[in-house]
């Protein structure tokens, strides 16, 4: 098992180093009393109110790796301090990712209100992505029932199948708009077949096909 070892100081004096050393040696104690193969040992000092620390964003990347099981930590301020901390520790946990703490001397105990707010926020994002699937759902129905035939008209889907669309089928978009959906629901329309597109993008195509055909007119 794979446990990556996460360290933090608040502010870049001295005295701190000394800190940052004494947390990477307990936590690599703590990762051999649990018999966790340490993947990497990360350490940054910077404030636990900023998200955009790269040390934490380097955490969020490697506990992708299907061997990472665990991070190691101090305690659960080293993460973060205030809202910060929610959105860090709801990312990894939502990664089936476990949290051991020295504070715990073995693996992390959420508060009552920290877990608390941690299933709101599931909640919330469990039903966005509920509205966003119903989006998308109720896009490509709408377009359906306009004539909109995308088996005919977004040709070679089965060549990309799986894989991230680069290019936007600009005269799609203008033939969806034409049938009465809005940029929102063009672009859910769109993802639901593969294309990574917003709102704002496709109103930004849609208006620059616009000025094209103006412009050969």
């Amino acid at each position: 098992m794979k446990a990556i070892i996460y360290c933090r100081v608040s502010t870049n004096k001295e005295t701190q180093e000394t800190s940052l050393k004494r947390q990477e040696e307990e936590l690599t104690q703590l990762a051999a009393r649990y018999q966790f193969e340490v993947d990497s040992i990360i350490k940054e000092q910077a404030s636990g109110y900023d998200y955009e620390r790269d040390g934490i964003l380097e955490v969020l990347e490697r506990i992708k790796d299907e061997q990472v099981e665990a991070v190691l930590i101090q305690d659960e301020t080293r993460l973060g301090r205030g809202n910060a901390k929610i959105a860090i520790l709801h990312c990894i946990l939502k990664e089936g990712i476990k949290l051991y703490s020295i504070s715990h001397n073995g693996e992390l105990q959420l508060s009552e209100s920290d877990s608390m707010v941690l299933k709101i926020v599931s909640m919330v994002e469990e039903y966005q992505r509920k509205l966003h699937n119903v989006k998308i759902k109720r896009g490509m129905k709408r377009a359906i029932q306009q004539g909109y035939k995308p088996e005919k008209n977004l040709k070679n889907l089965g060549e990309h199948s799986g894989r991230d669309k680069i290019e936007v089928p600009i005269e799609e978009i203008y033939k969806l708009r034409k049938n009465g959906l809005t940029f929102a629901e063009i672009a859910a329309t769109l993802r639901g077949f593969g294309y990574k597109i917003s709102k704002a993008t496709v109103h930004r195509r849609y208006q620059e096909y616009i000025e094209t055909l103006e412009g050969v007119e």
